[in-house]
């Protein structure tokens, strides 16, 4: 019960979690450079992807050859494997950035982007066309000398 209230496991579960970070003073500075860090971060890697992206990236007749292809089995499947695992990290910071300061949907979809997994085209389309992602690509791209994302209508 909080003040005559009843309150659900996970708030209880967040309010206490919140009183230990609180009783442990010494949680702060690594939480606040792992705060800065992840932000800079963001800042340099979901701009450097967007802009990477060919413009028609989103495009169902865009060739869509595959980079590792054409490599000895052992180079091609360590690059899928780091690919995938950078693409990972980018959506967790991403994850985290969507409740810190920072550019979190740009950084999600950047990992997204690197990553492999079924649906991912229509899952990259759905944040992409979430018109505040749009833009920001857009202006993103507009700034590194690119062409804007072609992006085709919902179906």
């Amino acid at each position: 019960m909080l003040n005559g209230v009843a309150v659900g496991q996970e708030t209880y579960t967040l309010r206490k979690m919140i009183e230990w970070v609180g009783e442990n003073d010494w949680l702060w500075w690594p939480l606040a450079v792992f705060s800065m860090v992840s932000l800079l971060t963001a800042f340099v890697a979901a701009p450097w992807a967007v802009s990477q992206m060919s413009a028609d990236y989103f495009m169902a007749n865009r060739d869509r050859g595959k980079s590792f292809a054409t490599l000895h089995p052992v180079p091609r499947w360590v690059g899928i494997i780091l690919k995938n695992v950078l693409g990972a990290l980018l959506v967790i910071l991403g994850l985290i950035l969507l409740a810190l300061p920072g550019q979190g949907l740009l950084t999600i979809l950047a990992g997204l982007v690197l990553m492999n997994f079924p649906g991912k085209l229509a899952l990259e389309l759905w944040i992409i066309r979430m018109p505040m992602v749009l833009k920001a690509a857009n202006w993103l791209r507009k700034k590194a000398g690119r062409a804007p994302l072609q992006v085709p209508e919902p179906s």
